[in-house]
């Protein structure tokens, strides 16, 4: 079955299916990567039963040559770890293929532009990016609390080491400066994780380092500035 309607300067009786097209870019991405790797089908196959789930070696054949039917998510998330490499990267070979389809009866867009869209790298007008916005900047705080907490600590033994007054003085400068800096990411981590929890979300795991960061539930009417 071929669509119909495009005006990219392909034939219409050339273009394939849709899902036809994404089996092709992951077929095609395998085979290339498992070359790359210097493996055989039954390498790659051996792999995969060693992450847990055997995908067969003719199956893996009868897919790089096209033959294979269908091709489940679960074996294209075990095949990109056989292989090294992000499931993401199988379903939209940068660099290896030009163009590809989204999704059905759409023009072919340039495939970076599809795997930006593909992980919400680039933002579609209407769509819904769920927590993972509120992930990336709990992340974020993390970095910068943890960050901040080791300048602080480097400070510290910087003013207990001063051999001048001066020295000391800068010293303790900075180590206000990375303490107040840690304890604004960590109340903006409070915060944050106190409206994951509000949605029905587990909020992500926290360092031990940042172990102060949640209330106990005896302590909920302190205010984070009381706490920190």
């Amino acid at each position: 079955m071929t669509q119909h309607g495009f005006d990219d300067g392909s034939d219409e009786d050339d273009v394939p299916e849709w899902a036809d097209r994404i089996k092709a870019n992951v077929a095609g991405e395998v085979r290339r990567r498992r070359k790359e790797m210097g493996w055989s089908a039954q390498d790659l196959a051996d792999r995969c039963e060693e992450l847990g789930f055997a995908i067969p070696r003719n199956v893996i054949a009868n897919m790089e040559s096209g033959r294979r039917a269908n091709l489940p998510l679960v074996d294209v998330m075990v095949l990109a770890a056989a292989l090294e490499t992000y499931p993401v990267c199988l379903i939209f070979p940068v660099g290896y293929v030009e163009k590809t389809q989204e999704l059905p009866f759409q023009h072919l867009v340039p495939t970076w532009d599809a795997l930006r869209r593909f992980t919400g790298e680039e933002d579609v007008p209407g769509y819904d990016a769920g927590l993972v916005p509120d992930f990336e900047l709990h992340a974020s705080l993390v970095r910068t609390a943890l960050a901040a907490l080791e300048e602080e600590e480097q400070a510290r033994f910087a003013a207990k080491t001063a051999t001048s007054r001066a020295e000391k003085e800068e010293a303790e400068r900075q180590q206000a400066k990375y303490a107040d800096q840690a304890i604004s990411a960590k109340y903006r981590l409070r915060y944050l994780r106190r409206d994951l929890r509000e949605d029905g979300a587990t909020p992500p795991h926290l360092p031990s380092a940042l172990g102060d960061v949640d209330l106990p539930e005896a302590d909920t009417d302190t205010t984070p500035e009381e706490s920190l």
